[in-house]
């Protein structure tokens, strides 16, 4: 079948299916089966798919029709202008993401130090990694497929930059002072959970999704806990629900951050909350 007759048929399927961005995701899925670019598959939609490549489009579309993640499909995603593996052990990054990763290069120096707890697949980290001078990092995570594939991200993405990966509960296994603490940790109310689109509730990782009750829980501890791994003037960066901003502002300044700001993304939603951490009885 050629190439503009396999697109139609994958795009059909999808909508029947109630599949968001269908147009985009069978062309995406097209492109990756067929291993072309957008641009050959303009100029040559009348190309016929060997039959290996038909086979594989059509078994992709049928599983996006059941929800998996286009990104669980090709197995990657791309974030701050890299390429990262994604699989059903980390969450997906999103472009939200990187409004966080952009307000902490504002005050990145050379040679910092930098921790990201909840790392997931790591994309925060080795992004600020890959475009910062002599920094390095830590990224925590308590799930051991997680960290293999930030390992992995990390080995391909920045094999010269010091970074290192640790399994454990927050700072249960971290030693060390940073100056730029990060976090995209659980931040959705358990009960929301459940109500999320399939591709997120059945197919991404509970334990990197769900912030129990109030979806506060992770701030509260990461807050109460920090004291001992940061440096005097230490920032921290973290992402945040739509509308959690007002609440995490709350918790960082009782906790002694100053200079606490709340940051939109590109839909003018509440995203990302920053502060100077600097507790009353000092670092």
């Amino acid at each position: 079948m050629i190439y503009q007759l396999l697109q139609k048929l994958g795009q059909q399927t999808l909508e029947q299916a109630g599949v968001p961005e269908a147009a985009l995701d069978a062309r995406l899925l097209l492109e990756w089966a067929c291993e072309i670019d957008r641009s050959t598959l303009l100029a040559h939609g009348d190309r016929e798919a060997d039959p290996a490549q038909e086979a594989k489009y059509l078994t992709a579309i049928a599983k996006r029709a059941d929800r998996i993640p286009l990104q669980h499909l090709t197995g990657v995603q791309d974030f701050m202008g890299l390429t990262f593996e994604v699989n059903e052990n980390v969450l997906i990054p999103r472009q939200d993401t990187e409004i966080l990763v952009e307000e902490v290069m504002k005050d990145l120096h050379g040679g910092s130090a930098i921790l990201d707890l909840c790392t997931g697949s790591g994309c925060i980290l080795i992004s600020l990694l890959k475009y910062s001078n002599e920094c390095h990092g830590v990224g925590v995570d308590l799930s051991p497929a997680a960290l293999e594939v930030a390992s992995r991200n990390a080995q391909k993405l920045i094999p010269d930059r010091d970074c290192t990966f640790i399994c454990g509960d927050l700072f249960e296994n971290v030693t060390g002072k940073f100056d730029i603490l990060t976090s995209n940790p659980p931040y959705i109310p358990t009960a929301i959970v459940d109500t999320l689109m399939p591709e997120v509730r059945d197919h991404e990782p509970r334990l990197a999704l769900d912030g129990t009750a109030d979806g506060l829980h992770f701030y509260r501890r990461i807050l109460k806990e920090c004291k001992s791994y940061l440096n005097k003037g230490a920032m921290i960066f973290f992402e945040i629900g739509y509308d959690q901003g007002e609440a995490v502002r709350t918790l960082m300044q009782q906790e002694g951050c100053l200079e606490v700001k709340i940051v939109k993304d590109y839909a003018g939603l509440d995203r990302v909350v920053t502060g100077v951490y600097s507790p009353k009885d000092g670092l």
